[in-house]
This record gives structure tokens, sequence and C-alpha cells, in this order.
């Protein structure tokens, strides 16, 4: 498909929203989930001309279908972490490649050269089971930061203690990358004041902790970590791509990703900036297997395209587009 190198290459609105209809396009006549669930929407495929007019997929298909736009050999099953007994989302990636380059230029975008850090990563709860894509990406991060004191820590909070202090009085650039329960029990066993060092967060407390507000987990780690600002990735196993917000809850997505909220009544209508609603995604690098996601996160959208997640929706059916969800 002649479109996949070009999304890295998207420098204006005119060419995303020119590469996301020829995506969609694609994805219509090879997809046969994303196929049908546009059929039931009675969705005319050639009278579709903007962002606002194509269908997002659920993110719960990822849970009860196989969600493909090509019959390559599968290459990587990406799994979502689960409740005992819940089904888990599996993102079947047929070219690792295309997330690969995705992750790479992405966090290149927002923190320059990876060589330029010791990559540090907190990730218990990711680390003990299989089909982790973010596992996947810190490790390729870790493994390109050239740096023999990167690494990844579990339950080893001394070492990685003493690791974190004598880098950053040293005056190396960190980036400490962690599960939000896991920061919150470092800064429990040692009160920091770090100079050189970048918190990020990928959020989730997975039944660890009580979830707590963005302004109150920020500011206790913040405390903690002797931290102006703490940073967050904004990702998921249905995704091949990764927003940042580099302080604030403010997350920017790199050029060939953007956000359109929705009503939470009505799936198929999108309400102005700065009002709140269900995120929808549009991944580009999810060519493979489905660019149009409707998650279940609660947003807003600036005018400048940033935008910020304020939580989840409460049941688990998103209304108005929950046509297909076995």
């Amino acid at each position: 498909m002649q479109s996949i190198p070009d999304i890295f290459s998207i420098s204006n609105q005119k060419q995303f929203e020119k590469i996301a209809l020829k995506i969609f396009r694609f994805q219509y006549e090879n997809n046969l989930v994303y196929r049908e669930f546009c059929d039931l929407l009675k969705t005319d495929v050639q009278k579709v001309k903007s962002l606002e007019q194509i269908p997002f997929l659920p993110i719960q298909f990822f849970k009860s279908h196989k969600v493909v736009s090509n019959t390559h050999a599968v290459q990587e099953i990406f799994t979502s972490s689960g409740t005992t007994g819940l089904a888990t989302s599996q993102h079947f990636v047929t070219d690792v490649s295309l997330y690969e380059e995705s992750y790479r230029k992405g966090f290149s975008q927002f923190y320059g050269n990876i060589q330029d850090y010791v990559v540090l990563a907190l990730l218990p709860s990711y680390l003990e089971r299989e089909g982790s894509s973010l596992i996947y990406m810190v490790e390729d991060l870790i493994h390109r930061s050239n740096n023999p004191e990167s690494g990844f820590y579990l339950h080893n909070h001394e070492e990685l203690i003493e690791k974190l202090i004598r880098l950053d009085t040293e005056g190396q650039n960190v980036i400490l990358i962690g599960v939000t329960y896991a920061l919150l029990d470092l800064i429990q066993s040692q009160k920091f004041q770090l100079q050189n060092t970048i918190v990020m967060e990928t959020g989730g407390m997975k039944g660890k902790r009580k979830e707590m507000i963005r302004e109150e987990l920020h500011e206790q780690l913040c405390q903690g970590f002797g931290v102006s600002v703490i940073h967050s990735e904004y990702g998921m196993t249905e995704l091949l791509s990764q927003a940042y917000s580099l302080g604030n809850g403010v997350f920017e997505f790199p050029s060939w990703m953007q956000v359109m909220i929705r009503e939470t009544e009505d799936a198929l209508t999108y309400v102005q900036d700065g009002k709140s609603g269900g995120i929808n995604v549009i991944d580009l690098a999810n060519s493979n297997s489905c660019s149009f996601i409707a998650t279940q996160d609660l947003g807003k959208k600036n005018p400048n395209n940033s935008f910020e997640v304020l939580g989840r929706f409460d049941n688990s059916d998103i209304r108005g587009c929950n046509l297909m969800v076995v």
C-alpha cells in the first residue's frame, strides 16, 4: 500500500486528511471486521470526504475479533493486561517495523536523541506478563540508548534508588518511565531531589492502589521526586503510536496521529474544542489493523490540537457504537 511510507513525513492538516481517507478506504476494502461495522452503520464509502464522516471502531473489538487489514503473517501479538476472567485485547501486528518506526520517531520528536539519556524502567506489572507493547518499546529504547546504566527494574527498589541518585548527582540526563503505582511505591521508600531526571508515568494503578485524579497524583509525584512537572505517556495495546505530555497533563501527538472528541450520548457526533467527551484516536501507523479507534477514555481537545485525558467511561459499552461487540 503506497501511503504507509508517507505517514511519517506528514507536515500539514490537508496532507493528514488525504492519507487518512486513503487508509480508511483501504481498510474498508481489506478489513472484514471494520467493513462489517461500517456496513452496519450504513456508511456510503464514496460519500466519506472528511475525517468526521469516518466510522470509528469501538476499542472493545480488539477483545472479541481479529482486527487485521491484510493476510500477511502475524509477526507480534500485543495483549492488554486484564482482570482475571475478563477478555483482554489482542493487537495482531503484521509489520512490527512500522511500530518500531512510529515509537522511535515519536520519542525523538518530543525528547530528541535517545542516546542523550539513561533509560530506567520501573514497569513491574508489564514485565510480569507476556505480550506488552510498552515493554517491547521500552526494551528497544533501553537498547538504543546504548548506555550500560539503562535497564529494567522489577521490585529491586534499593538498587534503583542508589542508581537514580548517583546518575542524577553526576549530571546524567535520565528518563525514569514507570507505571503509576510503582512510582508511588518508590517515593514511599525514598524522597528525592532530582535535577537532571525526567519522571514519566504511563498511567494506571493496575488494581494495586486507589485511582487518583491527575492533579493529586502529579502533586504527590512532584513532591516525592523533587521535580517541577511529571511527564506522561498515552498509549495502548490497540495503537502503534503514543502521545506525550511534557507536564500538566496536556498531551500532544506526533504528526501521524490526531484525536477527535465525540458526544458521550451520540458516538457519531463531535463536540467543540474545550468540551469534554469520548476520545476517538486516528493512528495512521495502524494501517495494517484499524486506524480509527473509539476509545473508552474521556477527554477534551484544545484549539492547538493538544488534548487532555479526564477519565474513563463508567460502563463498558460505548453508547451508540457497540453494534457488533460480543
